[in-house]
């Protein structure tokens, strides 16, 4: 597998601690995008449901798993699994996962256990995306201290913005505490239906709230989307024409241009000597 890039990786940490708003559809689906883009791409799978695993068709191999990683029994790099894609690792996750919060709970430093973990990987690839689990706990804590942005799906649905603003307040303390560089990556808006009012309400409230933050792409309500996991395949390797998978590369696209862009902004500022 070719695994090169000339710069340092950027890690963007995908999380809302409301379920069933596409967060794993999105980080296995953006990972696979970016990956056909033939940018190296590595997805972190730390929720204990570990659906990202599952729905690449992938299991943990001889070397462990998350698990071991976040307790500091393995290194990240004996963990990963290669995929049906050249771009594309996997680190996975197990159910052993679940412990994590308790065994760690004396732990010095345990919110940068990931972040210490991550940081040989972060010149071998060029996206580094992180899963993590529906809540606010100790392992997504350590996504956001290990990410320089945060992917926020949000459903198109009833009362979306109170489900965010929980998560807004947790990436402000984030902020102030422990990682200062982290920023919105972007709000994605997932499970839009154009047929109700509803979806086109929601759209324009996550608009007005977040501005130019939120990503033009908007992720359909697509059956084939929610057949891919069972398949074990990413939705453009299970129907490439699919609007879902449409919507994902045009995401990946995105994600790509805004990264660039920031980072051309980023070299210009930096004063020379």
């Amino acid at each position: 597998m070719l695994i090169f890039t000339p710069r340092m990786g950027h890690a963007i940490a995908i999380a809302n601690q409301k379920g069933g708003v596409g967060k794993t559809t999105t980080a296995v689906s953006l990972a696979a995008a970016l990956a056909i883009a033939e940018r190296p791409t590595l997805l972190l799978d730390i929720d204990p449901q570990a659906s990202s695993t599952k729905g690449l068709g992938l299991r943990a191999g001889s070397g462990g798993d998350m698990y071991g990683v976040m307790t500091g029994e393995v290194r990240l790099e004996d963990i990963l699994v290669p995929t049906e894609l050249e771009y594309l690792m996997v680190a996975p996750a197990g159910r052993d996962l679940v412990g994590v919060e308790v065994e760690l709970v004396g732990a010095k430093g345990r919110e940068f256990r990931l972040s210490e973990a991550l940081g040989p990987m972060r010149s071998r690839f060029q996206y580094i995306l992180i899963d993590c689990p529906p809540s606010l706990g100790l392992l997504t804590v350590n996504a956001l201290a290990a990410a320089d942005g945060i992917l926020i799906p949000v459903q198109c649905e009833y009362l979306a913005l109170e489900g965010v603003s929980e998560l807004v307040d947790t990436l402000q303390r984030i902020r102030a505490s422990i990682n200062p560089g982290l920023e919105v990556e972007g709000v994605l808006l997932t499970m839009f239906d154009e047929r109700t009012n509803l979806s086109r309400q929601v759209v324009a409230d996550i608009r007005s709230f977040f501005k130019e933050k939120v990503f033009r792409t908007i992720v359909p309500r697509n059956v084939r989307l929610g057949e891919a996991p069972s398949f074990g395949k990413p939705i453009m390797l299970y129907d490439i024409r699919s609007r879902g998978a449409e919507s994902y590369l045009d995401l990946a696209r995105e994600v790509i241009r805004r990264h660039e862009k920031t980072s051309a902004r980023q070299r210009t500022e930096q004063p020379h000597p």
